[in-house]
Order: structure tokens, then sequence, then C-alpha cells
């Protein structure tokens, strides 16, 4: 899902194209978004939704109207899979959610929902409120534009891997998943508002848990980071290195060798993963399906020695972390303001609740 960015670029970027006149919802036209699938969310400026839709290998951004700001308080909503199978006219077994992203605006989360399941589910988008209120963000007559993704994988598995995750930053939309090229990691980074996507950057890592260099895997998720004043992406992959990236060396058709800054223990996929300041640092917080939450110290990250050996036997090496015990099957989140994080988690009666919790 975030595919994330922080909340203060996005309030930056409204202010900015307020100070200016037009908005960047000026340049949507009204129709309707034919979503094929709702996969990995991220929002921008002005309460533009990005939906990535893995079926259909296209970017939507959706005008969601919503630039209200809720009043602080408590964000706790339970059984909010049955809420959502209740609203779809379905049960909580039936219903798959992808992705959770919170507007920065109004700070109202949207989710993105397929009722059914395999290709011919219905892709849906979800607006939770504070209160507890679940609504569908229609799609039809709504203001929206749309990029198609060039190369693609044709089906199966590895199309629904066309769009990993999604991250805007400064104007830009940054995209990760696979092609159909033989370096087939890519990263993304296109201007908003849409003309075109390009073929994007291949994307090599080393992997110390296989021991090898990788093309092929794709990014599970990422966020944005400066290190050392310069804009980067950091990179999760399965079984789970994390790779540093250069903004500025996302150009078309280049191949891009990222930085692996640490190797956080095999047999594990990370899920969702923020960065956040405590004390006068900087941390991230990467959710995973079989290691837990990780809280990561940033420290050195600038200067730390890349990963080029084997790291064999489930060890870890690189940046260091702590497991954050009181933070159990968290399957996706996003920053909710400076001091939480509003996180969807899987209960002890197998419900999933969305919860603002203290980032730790």
């Amino acid at each position: 899902m975030m595919r994330k960015y922080l909340v203060l670029v996005a309030m930056l970027g409204l202010l900015v194209s307020s100070a200016h006149g037009a908005g960047l919802t000026d340049s949507l036209k009204k129709g309707t978004a034919d979503l094929k699938s709702a996969g990995p969310l991220a929002f921008g400026p002005e309460g533009i939704l990005f939906i990535g839709d893995p079926q259909g290998a296209a970017i939507f951004a959706v005008d969601t109207g919503d630039r209200k700001q809720q009043p602080a308080g408590p964000f706790k909503v339970q059984a909010l899979d049955e809420k959502i199978a209740s609203l779809l006219g379905t049960d909580a077994k039936s219903i798959l959610i992808s992705d959770l992203a919170v507007n920065p605006v109004s700070g109202n989360a949207y989710l993105s929902v397929a009722r059914g399941k395999g290709p011919d589910a219905m892709p849906v988008i979800v607006k939770v409120e504070r209160e507890g209120k679940v609504s569908e963000l229609g799609l039809k007559e709504v203001k929206f534009a749309k990029a198609m993704l060039p190369n693609a994988p044709a089906s199966g598995n590895k199309r629904m891997e066309s769009i990993t995750g999604l991250g805007y930053l400064d104007g830009r939309l940054f995209i990760a998943g696979l092609s159909n090229e033989e370096f087939a990691s890519k990263l993304r980074a296109i201007p908003f508002p849409f003309t075109s996507a390009d073929a994007g950057a291949s994307i090599e890592i080393f992997h110390g848990a296989h021991g090898k260099i990788e093309t092929a895997s794709p990014v599970r998720t990422f966020t944005t980071f400066k290190v050392n004043g310069k804009d980067h992406l950091l990179a999760a992959y399965t079984c789970t290195p994390l790779v540093k990236i250069p903004v500025s060396d996302l150009k078309p058709g280049v191949k891009v060798k990222g930085t692996t800054v640490a190797e956080l223990g095999n047999r594990n996929r990370p899920l969702d993963m923020i960065v956040y300041q405590k004390n006068g640092k900087d941390y991230i917080l990467l959710s995973n399906n079989s290691r837990g939450m990780m809280k990561i110290t940033t420290d050195g990250i600038g200067d730390i020695e890349p990963i080029t050996k084997p790291v064999t036997g489930g060890k870890t090496a690189g940046l260091t972390y702590q497991t954050i015990e009181g933070l159990k099957d968290v399957q996706q989140m996003d920053r909710l303001d400076k001091e939480r994080a509003l996180v969807l988690k899987r209960s002890s009666s197998g419900t999933l609740d969305l919860e603002a919790i203290e980032l730790p």
C-alpha cells in the first residue's frame, strides 16, 4: 500500500496550490474511473487519492472531495471487515482489504477492497470516518485522471504485481512493481498532473538472505526519506532486505543499483512501512507477516557499509531494530498525525480492527 508520504508534505502542497490559484483538482475531468482492481493507495495534495489498479496496469487520481479537517480525537473501529462486508452486501470472508491510506487534509481513512475472489472480484474504495461511519467512494461521475503503465506483465500473478506500492512527493507519483522485461523490478516517477507513464527505472539489489543479486523481485512496500539532505526511497523486499534508492537516480530506461542497508530476517514478507520522528530521531516502522512490528533506527543510514555478502541462517545485519511486542498482526498502517499511526490489525477474535496507536 505506501505507499506513503509525510503529512506535512501534503499540507505544504495544498498551501502552495492554493497560493497559485488553480488547484491540482482542476486538472481532473469528470467521468467514470473504470478500475479493474483496487490495490495500493497514496494521497497527494487537495484530498486527491491515487489508486493502483494492477489488473488494469493503470494508476487513477481521484478527487475525493474530502477536504474538511475532522476534529482531533480517538479513532477506533472494531470489526471493520464486518462493517465493510455489510456495506457491500456480503460477509467478511468474501472481501479482501489491500491497502490503507489516511487523507492528510481531513484525517479520514480510505481502504482498497475487493468484493469476491480472483480476477472477477469487484474493486471498491471505502471511506472510514473517526466515529466509525463507513461509506463507499463513488467512482462514477467523479473527477479523475488515469495513466496507463507500459510494459506490464501480461497475466497471472505477475500481472497483479505490476503495481505493488505508491508514494507521492513534490509533484511526482512513485510507483513500484514488475514489468515484462528481463530486469523486471521497476520504480517509476511520473509527474502529476499525469501526461503519460514512462518505462521506469530497472532496480537491482543485493539480497543478503539469498546471497545474490536480484533484478526480478518486486518492492513490497516503500516510503520516502531524506538521507544526508537528499530524497531517497526506502524499499522493503520479501525475505527481508531494506534498500535505499536515491530519487534522483530514477530516470526512464536506466538501471539503478539500490544500497542494501539492512537484512531483517528470512522467511518473512513486509506489509507496510512509515517513517516518523521521536525524541529528535527518525525511525522506520515496518510491519511484517511473520516477524511482527519492527522499529528500525536510521542512525548512520547515510554512511552505513552496504551489505554485499550473504547473511545466512536467518541472521540480521545492517541497521538494527526493536520488535514492538504490543503491536502484533498489523496488516496495514499509515501516519495519522505527528504522534500517531492508524493501523489495521487482526484481533484475538479474528476480526480486522482499525485503531489509532501512539508511535513507539
